[in-house]
């Protein structure tokens, strides 16, 4: 069962969420906010598995300000951000927050519910279009002479291992497809955090991403 807090300005977009969520099986709504202030109160209180979190809130803290705050105190709650703005400061701003997500108010419900499931599950969820954005801005780097750094420090079987993890396959998957055991997944896993610093598969993941590993279908 996965815990969700909504917080959202609007409560008639609150009363939506809630509808649509509690709809579904293995999801609970067990609170809702209308500012970043009163987000942060509750979520010491009723520590959800997940936040789904608006941006622009103009009472009180606005949702970057409170995922930032929220992450710090309660580093095990993700936080999926749920916004109008289809916008690359927005985004970006948003990863540094450490938002394990963001997707747009006008995406279909199922993509809504995927990004649930996903970032309830460690992983990291980007609408495509945003994807491709951090692409873009990789190779930008990449042309402007920017783009040494210590993924470099890699070997060949952890930049693969690195790629199938930013795809969303676990350990098992990924295992099955290398045919090594799941045992030398996690070690590979262990000496890519190592090596490129980080500390969190989503973190593998938005590191991925920003260096252009996927690719995508046109």
């Amino acid at each position: 069962m996965v815990r969700i807090m909504l917080v959202d300005d609007h409560a008639v977009v609150r009363s939506g969420l809630r509808m649509l969520l509690e709809s579904k099986p293995g999801i609970e709504v067990v609170g809702d906010a209308a500012d970043g202030d009163e987000a942060i109160r509750m979520a010491l209180q009723i520590k959800p598995d997940l936040v789904l979190m608006d941006l622009s809130m103009p009472h009180g803290k606005d949702g970057l300000t409170a995922t930032a705050e929220l992450k710090k105190l309660l580093p095990d709650t993700a936080v999926l951000i749920l916004t109008m703005h289809d916008d690359e400061e927005y985004l970006f701003r948003s990863i540094q927050a450490g938002a394990s997500g963001y997707i747009l108010k006008s995406a279909p419900h199922e993509e809504l519910l995927a990004a649930i499931r996903s970032v309830s599950q460690g992983d990291a969820y980007l609408y495509p279009t945003a994807t491709k954005r951090l692409m873009n801005e990789y190779m930008e780097r990449v042309r402007n002479g920017d783009g040494a750094d210590s993924y470099e420090q890699l070997s060949e079987r952890e930049k693969e291992v690195l790629g199938w993890i930013a795809k969303g396959y676990s350990n098992k998957e990924i295992a099955d497809r290398l045919v090594i055991s799941v045992k030398t997944v996690e070690t590979h896993k262990a000496h890519i955090m190592e090596k490129l610093g980080l500390k969190t598969r989503p973190d593998l993941v938005k590191y991925a991403l920003k260096k252009g590993l996927l690719t995508f279908d046109t």
